[in-house]
């Protein structure tokens, strides 16, 4: 499964290990927030939908980060984007432990969000262009595996400190970990080098309008359409995701009746799905296509939603049907960069992947408002199955208008070129 690992360059593995390091160190941040809702619910008063819009703002703002970092990253590098990147959502993560109310943690998620997103279209676009085409599915796949090691550490310190220190204490110190990822700032800058084909592109010209140009240059013809499509089907895929990854937590300990510890524990067998899910994606990227590997993913993630929320099980057995769900739900996200660097030439693959990566996470992050708005008026798990279903019928239909891009080099995609 591995074996081609070896096979890499210097350059590629480097550009692997701190892309991967990004990514995983992006996804703890971001996840931490999912396992202090119970207890934001408790300490401040807070309203489900008002939980759900500190879930949503992140991700809502985050599609201004990527959109902005994936133009700037065409101008002025895609290695120097992704370091200002990781710095600034370090930041405010650990800003965020010091929030005194409900408004005070608003803004500071809304200022994570910007790098968040920011991080994401730096660090794919560096993976598509340096990976040669052979390995391109599997190394940027692994690299989105990322995400679950994230997740999982997330949840690891989210059982430890919960269990050692008080509630009031514990959600304040999860935040302060959260400056963490800063250290690899210094990693990056020494080992990780820009693309060659970013290097003798014509994209480092000043184009027409400076960066405000760069940043709607995939609004025009003949990329509008692609990008119309692409962020159709990264809605679909990051809403199904969000509906239920940040309200999981809740609704284990909300109607399941788990303990802190039930929680972490489904949790971490979920992320461990996930993680497999990952792995498997990027093999599939490579083996049977892109989109083929969406539409499964897609499919079986509406299916095992349903039987895992819906379907009258014990604790037990939905605690074995967690890692499935984790794996099917995130397969689809291997080949997400990959899919995106093949659609686009170089002179406008940053914009391309940060506008329909981020517009498309944007959108999807009015599902967990939605799901709070609706759990209000019905069971929180049922909320989620009817938003669950609704993003992937509409990633499945925006695929099916979209074109298989497996074998295409990110050297031979001329300007001006569209799907």
């Amino acid at each position: 499964m591995f074996g081609w690992l070896r096979d890499l360059t210097e350059k590629e593995r480097k550009t692997m290990i701190g892309c991967l390091g990004g990514w995983s160190l992006d996804a703890l941040d971001v996840q931490l927030f999912s396992f202090v809702i119970p207890t934001l619910l408790a300490l401040w008063g807070i309203s489900r939908a008002e939980a759900g819009m500190l879930g949503t703002v992140t991700l809502l703002i985050s599609a201004f980060g990527g959109w902005a970092a994936g133009a700037l990253s065409d101008r002025y590098g895609r290695v120097l984007v992704l370091q200002v990147t990781i710095l600034w959502y370090a930041i405010f993560t650990f800003l965020c432990g010091w929030a005194q109310d409900f408004n005070q943690l608003f803004v500071f998620r809304a200022l994570q969000g910007l790098g968040f997103g920011a991080e994401w279209s730096a660090g794919a676009v560096l993976m598509g262009e340096v990976i040669r085409d052979r390995y391109r599915g599997r190394a940027v796949g692994l690299v989105q595996s990322g995400w679950a090691i994230g997740w999982g550490a997330a949840a690891l310190l989210y059982t430890a400190i919960f269990a050692w220190l008080p509630e009031e204490m514990a959600w304040r110190t999860l935040f302060w970990i959260g400056l963490a990822p800063a250290l690899l700032v210094f990693w990056v800058r020494k080992h990780v080098d820009e693309p060659e084909v970013f290097k003798q592109s014509a994209s480092r010209a000043p184009s027409p309008g400076g960066t405000f140009g760069q940043l709607f240059s995939v609004l025009r013809a003949p990329y509008l359409a692609t990008t119309v499509k692409v962020s159709l089907m990264v809605t679909g895929a990051q809403g199904g995701s969000y509906a239920l990854s940040v309200w999981l937590p809740t609704y284990l300990r909300t109607e399941r009746g788990l303990s802190t510890l039930g929680t972490g524990s489904y949790l971490f067998v979920h992320i461990c799905g996930a993680w497999v899910g990952f792995i498997v994606g990027a093999i599939l990227a490579d083996a049977i296509g892109r989109k083929a590997t969406f539409l499964l993913s897609a499919v079986g993630s509406a299916l095992a939603v349903v039987a895992f929320i819906m379907l009258p099980i014990s604790n037990e057995t939905q605690l074995l049907v967690a890692a499935p769900l984790g794996f099917i739900i995130y397969m689809m996200f291997s080949p997400m960069g990959t899919f995106m660097t093949e659609l686009y030439p170089t002179a406008v693959r940053g914009a391309g992947q940060g506008f329909c990566y981020n517009v498309g996470r944007a959108m999807g992050a009015l599902f967990p408002f939605l799901v709070g708005f609706l759990s209000e008026r019905m069971a929180l798990g049922s909320a989620i199955v009817v938003f669950a279903i609704i993003a992937y019928g509409l990633q499945v239909a925006a695929l099916l208008a979209l074109p298989e891009t497996r074998g295409r080099s990110v050297a031979d995609i001329p300007v001006g070129a569209a799907d």
